[in-house]
């Protein structure tokens, strides 16, 4: 495997929060994600994830962190991508800089266009945001985030003609929280090297990975940039059991429940993980020999005790979980 792209960033491991109703149980109460997010932290998760949508029913995903920024500490806030075309640009960065300040600096954005099908289309329907020239609509939203972060009293682009704009709240950074792309198109990879602090996709295979990665890298370097600048990190879906027949059949139940399609369809679009925890522990150490180096792990349970279980699974694979350039290296939880 061509390792030439593989960044020297020391591994993080975070959670995504089941913020959908999908993943809770009737007599679940939602206030327990708060709990759940602050028993992460102390589990040595560095880092909080969560989901957002419109049309699925969950926790408003800015909202959601807006509670851990006053209830934690230490993990990084993040999103798992963020719609920006839902909603209002300027209030948004608003919002934002308002979690940025309230977790003292511990927001990272990933961001998303949607794409077709279910979860894609009907958003931009309901937003009123026209289909075409999405991803160019992304880009230039980050771009008026930061100019607001910055001071900027105008802003002129394709879709957004600004002046005598009000002073807006700085973040913690002068250029405001790193944002990732979610993304694994070619021109998504192209758009990462060249203007995204990161990188979220969700490759079923950990080669296609080190191939994202080296093309992002070849596009950082086109663009003048420091490849080792883009973060990269990796959505993956994990269950885990003593038997991995049981396993396999909880993932399946998940991946019905949240996506109304078999663990069979699901795995061939989406990195997913299930099996013993020597099994889990393999294929992890496989993403991260293919170049990822913050893992964003989705315990794939459908109610919340289920799901702080998985999470002590999860965590407890925390010191094997490995960089390739010091294979004996045991990362401590919490690094």
């Amino acid at each position: 495997m061509n390792t030439g792209v593989l960044s020297t960033k020391p591994l993080k491991i975070g959670v995504l929060l089941p913020t959908g109703t999908a993943q809770w149980a009737k007599d679940d109460d939602p206030r327990d994600l708060i709990t759940l997010g602050r028993s992460a932290e102390h589990l040595g998760f560095t880092s909080l994830f969560v989901n957002d949508s419109l049309i699925t029913p969950r926790i408003e995903a800015l909202t959601m962190l807006a509670a851990l920024a006053a209830t934690t500490g230490t993990a990084t806030l993040g999103t798992g991508a963020l719609l920006p075309f839902l909603r209002r640009p300027v209030q948004t960065a608003q919002t934002l800089a308002s979690i940025d300040l309230l977790s003292q600096g511990r927001l990272t954005l990933a961001v998303g266009a949607g794409f077709p099908g279910r979860f894609g289309r009907p958003f931009y329907d309901l937003s009123e945001v026209p289909w075409p020239r999405r991803f160019a609509r992304l880009d230039e939203t980050v771009r008026l985030w930061r100019a607001l972060w910055q001071g900027a009293d105008t802003f002129h682009g394709e879709f957004h003609h600004l002046t005598d704009l009000p002073p807006a709240l700085r973040p913690t950074r002068p250029t405001g929280p790193p944002i990732w792309l979610a993304g694994a198109t070619p021109a998504a990879l192209a758009r990462t090297g060249r203007l995204y602090d990161g990188w979220l996709p969700y490759p079923p295979d950990p080669a296609d990975y080190t191939t994202g990665l080296h093309d992002i890298h070849r596009a950082a370097t086109a663009a003048g940039r420091t490849p080792e600048a883009i973060t990269p990190a990796l959505f993956v879906t994990v269950r885990i059991d003593d038997d991995p027949r049981t396993a396999r059949a909880a993932l399946d139940d998940y991946a019905h429940a949240t996506y109304g399609m078999s663990l069979p369809e699901l795995e061939k679009i989406q990195a997913v993980v299930a099996g013993t925890a020597e099994q889990v522990t393999d294929r992890l150490n496989r993403y991260v020999t293919a170049g990822a180096r913050h893992l964003i792990t989705r315990p794939a349970a459908l109610n919340l005790r289920a799901q702080r279980e998985q999470m002590e699974r999860v965590a407890a694979l925390i010191p094997d979980l490995t960089t390739p350039s010091s294979p004996r290296t045991r990362v401590r939880p919490g690094q």
